[in-house]
């Protein structure tokens, strides 16, 4: 269970660092006004939650990273180890949209529900989250198998994985 966990978290910040670059280039083409994650670190920061404050978007970042983190250790846990297809992931990613923009973001007030909002802002993070789930589920896909690859082998195959592993362990 614990290297599901670290798998997954790693595939979840990879995941968000693919669907951080789908909302930058959303935010090039003036879809996205303000972030998502800038806005919901707005509203837990003390003070009036729709005033900006310092710090909100550093925040803002981190905090996307952690839930990404988050995310993707929850599924890892839930396939425990299985390969997947990628629908799953697609899903997966749709489902966290959903459960966000039309759940608990705008339940706290932070932002209007997804049929509400901006429509460029919403269909830039329904990309987003597609992005974020199918790499999810396809870096995940690869440590597995790289995992049973290195276990039915009878050694540890991190150096594939890890290119500099050997160097670091010579160290």
């Amino acid at each position: 269970m614990m290297r599901n966990l670290v798998e997954g978290a790693l595939s979840g910040v990879l995941a968000t660092a693919a669907m951080s670059a789908v909302m930058l280039a959303g935010d090039r083409a003036g879809l996205m006004g303000e972030h998502p994650p800038k806005r919901i670190a707005r509203a837990m920061l003390p003070g009036h939650r729709h005033r900006p404050k310092p710090g909100e978007g550093a925040l803002g970042a981190v905090a996307h990273f952690a839930f990404g983190a988050a995310c993707g250790a929850l599924f890892a846990v839930a396939v425990d180890g299985r390969e997947s297809r990628l629908p799953l992931g697609v899903v997966y990613g749709l489902a966290i949209w959903a459960v966000s923009y039309q759940g608990w973001v705008p339940g706290l007030g932070i932002m209007p529900p997804a049929h509400r909002d901006r429509p460029g802002r919403q269909a830039v993070m329904v990309a987003g989250h597609v992005v974020y789930g199918t790499t999810l589920l396809l870096v995940l896909n690869r440590l597995h198998r790289d995992d049973r690859r290195s276990h039915d082998s009878g050694h540890d195959d991190r150096s594939s994985r890890y290119p500099h592993h050997d160097w670091v362990m010579a160290t």
